[in-house]
């Protein structure tokens, strides 16, 4: 059970009992009533459970609208992957081969680890 309706019941269960006390108490007592404690232990316990359900409930909708927009934005970045591909190669060839001329290709060397420093006998 979600905490959500956990809570509606709590409130439920709370409002039920105070009022029933109540009735009972009356009836079997006339005048004399539930303590002022009792009624106001109940009514706390209700408003805080309804509180904490209207919570949860918001919750609960911010999380179904926030995997909605990350759903919508995954689908739309995959598209968006898709149709573009990779024109800037396209564009890179076509530009080299209008010049006339192949590119010189250099390779970049290994690169070292360190710098070495050169004294007198070491080669």
């Amino acid at each position: 059970m979600t905490l959500k309706w956990m809570a509606v019941v709590v409130a439920a269960v709370s409002l039920t009992l105070c009022v029933t006390a109540n009735v009972v108490v009356g009836a079997a007592h006339g005048g004399d009533g539930v303590p002022f404690l009792v009624n106001a232990l109940a009514v706390t316990t209700a408003g805080t459970a309804t509180v904490l359900a209207v919570v949860a409930d918001l919750h609960e909708r911010l999380n179904a609208r926030i995997t909605a927009l990350t759903d919508y934005l995954t689908s739309r970045m995959n598209e968006l992957d898709r149709n573009t591909g990779d024109h800037n190669a396209g564009f890179v060839e076509g530009y080299l081969l209008s010049r006339g001329h192949d590119s010189a290709v250099v390779p970049i060397g290994p690169r070292l680890h360190g710098r070495r420093a050169m004294l007198g006998g070491d080669d």
